[in-house]
């Protein structure tokens, strides 16, 4: 029996939250605002059973006061702007797996629980597509709060393993997903396979929003105290043996620093967005801190 990813007392604390998208895409609803409830104005559909965190607003009080039941109407949607969450299921987000720390796969499985359950109780449909090496078996939701308990199921049984090959998963996703929308990746970022960055840019070449979520841990950043050490590849498994000196280790993180910022200004560029966290960062203070910059 595995934990919850997350307690009900920040489930309900996301709530008033709602996934913005920046961008306007033709014919479809979301662009540059937050996500409607059903309500007013839309075309109705047909009725259904009540369940437990449905919105009241929604609920058909004339059936109930008849039939002393609870039934929920429901509308007819416009198509809505389709939400993405790429996640990173390599082995390299095995890292930070010290005692009393959390890895940074579990750490991006929270993040994503979070924004998934933000974008359910807006009535967005949210797909969760895990990679590697490849894209993995999907999952796509929607109807409401009372189906997140699918993507919590779905993200419980996901595991890190393989290697990080960002050009090959990128141009899978566009093959598999042409229809535009915004893109969610929660990753590392740390591909040996070739150009991370450039591999990107084809997501806004198709006409996709991009906001890139980058989960360190934290000796991606800072790796040890100067001496001898011996680096292993979490995926390759190849090692080599290093003398690290107090340059090399300065070094080594101006040229993670710059890679975040190269990660950055590619976002920015194509009217998207970018959040560095470590895993260091509380989930409290990421969502409901610099998280609020993407959601309203």
């Amino acid at each position: 029996m595995y934990a919850p990813l997350l307690d009900s007392a920040f489930l309900e604390r996301l709530e008033q939250l709602a996934l913005i998208s920046q961008k306007s895409f033709n014919g479809l609803v979301g662009g540059n605002r937050a996500a409607r409830l059903a309500g007013a104005g839309q075309e109705f559909l047909d009725h259904r059973s009540f369940h437990p965190g449905d919105d009241l607003r929604s609920v058909n009080w004339r059936a109930y006061l008849r039939f002393e039941r609870f039934f929920l109407k429901t509308f007819h949607l416009e198509p809505r702007v389709p939400v993405r969450l790429l996640l990173d299921a390599s082995a390299s987000m095995n890292a930070g797996s010290a005692p009393g720390e959390i890895t940074k796969f579990d750490y991006a499985r929270r993040l994503a629980a979070a924004l998934s359950y933000v974008g359910l109780v807006r009535l967005e449909m949210m797909e969760i597509v895990p990679f590697s090496a490849r894209l993995a078996r999907p999952i796509a939701v929607s109807g409401g709060r009372h189906r997140y308990h699918a993507i919590e199921e779905f993200l419980q049984g996901q595991h890190a393993e393989g290697k990080t090959d960002m050009n090959s998963a990128v141009r899978a996703f566009v093959q598999n997903y042409p229809q535009r929308g915004l893109v969610v990746i929660v990753s590392d970022f740390l591909d040996d396979a070739g150009d991370c960055v450039r591999a990107l840019q084809l997501l806004p070449e198709f006409g996709h929003e991009i906001a890139l979520v980058q989960i360190w841990a934290p000796e991606d950043r800072e790796p040890g105290l100067p001496g001898n050490w011996e680096l292993v590849d979490s995926e390759s498994g190849l090692s080599r043996q290093l003398i690290l000196d107090e340059d090399s280790l300065r070094d080594y993180s101006r040229a993670f620093d710059a890679h975040a910022n190269a990660l950055r200004r590619l976002a920015l560029k194509q009217g998207g967005r970018y959040l560095g966290l470590s895993t260091k960062t509380p989930l409290t203070e990421a969502v409901f801190g610099p998280l609020t910059q993407w959601t309203s």
